[in-house]
């Protein structure tokens, strides 16, 4: 199963780094975010990734390629290549395709612009590629398959420090309690799509924002909430939490470390891992975008 990584945006948050290298491009330990997370999804078998590039693009390129010959166009790299940076014997057999989707795109156009990537493949997997878990991978994706949805999203408590208040129009505060105790829940940015999911993109569109509410109208999305780790990498103190956590060593994230049991123990009663089940139909558009070039193939 083909995994879409969004390594396209700005990164804006975490300036500290991302006027000097993109995001997916931090590090966490020796090596970037980008690798911890398609080493994730390899560990469960999935190792053909889609890089949705953008900003600083070419550094991410020249990370995996190391040839700057070639870093200046869309491509695919195989473990048969030897071009191979110095974390070649971690690659193992992953199939990398670079694209170039556009500096200032929107998620949503990002992955309409490597449709045409994901060959006859009828469901595959995307991720912002900007946060870790040891989420069950296998467990998710047979939630996924049981609901017969054509979009699932990962959904977790928020991991920020604050508090959320209740109040009346007059400013009398009713409640007020740490977000963790708030009962709300965000998208975690790991998703699973059936191809269908581009007759519900419309051109410019954000992926969660337009196309969403056509799938939530027509009962086709689902999330998956899941209590286990998770943590995003949004600010400066989010990498310092890896970071630390990595220095600590054994980070719950790094599941091809360890047997990982079923994540019914570690992310809650049955109940509380039920899908959640908002509701879509939406104009088809034409794929976009060159198709790569092949290396080392």
């Amino acid at each position: 199963m083909k995994v879409v990584l969004f390594c396209g945006g700005l990164g804006t948050r975490l300036r500290d780094y991302s006027e000097s290298i993109p995001k997916p491009m931090v590090p966490i330990g020796r090596r970037p975010i980008l690798w911890h997370l398609m080493k994730y999804y390899a560990h469960f078998g999935h190792r053909e990734f889609i890089l949705c590039l953008g900003y600083m693009g070419d550094a991410i390129k020249h990370y995996f390629l190391t040839d700057d010959a070639r870093r200046s166009h869309d491509g695919v790299l195989s473990s048969g290549d030897r071009a191979l940076g110095p974390d070649r014997q971690d690659l193992e057999d992953w199939k990398i395709t670079f694209v170039d989707t556009g500096l200032h795109t929107t998620v949503g156009q990002r992955l309409k612009a490597v449709q045409r990537y994901l060959g006859d493949d009828e469901v595959f997997l995307a991720n912002y590629a900007d946060g870790l878990s040891d989420l069950c991978l296998p467990d998710y994706l047979d939630h996924f398959r049981q609901h017969g949805r054509i979009a699932s999203f990962l959904c977790v408590r928020p991991s920020h420090s604050f508090h959320v208040v209740s109040a009346n129009e007059a400013g009398l505060v009713h409640n007020i309690q740490h977000v963790g105790q708030a009962g709300l829940w965000i998208s975690g940015g790991f998703f699973v799509f059936k191809r269908e999911i581009f007759e519900y993109l419309g051109e410019g569109e954000e992926l969660v924002e337009q196309p969403f509410q056509r799938l939530i109208a027509g009962g086709q999305l689902i999330a998956y909430r899941y209590q286990g780790f998770w943590q995003c990498m949004d600010t400066f103190k989010d990498r310092q939490l890896l970071e630390d956590m990595q220095a600590r060593g054994r980070p719950p994230w790094e599941v091809w470390t360890r047997r990982v049991d079923s994540p019914r123990a570690a992310s809650g009663t049955p109940d509380e891992r039920s899908g959640l089940t908002p509701d879509g139909a939406g104009e088809p558009s034409p794929p976009a975008g060159p198709d790569p070039r092949v290396i080392g193939q």
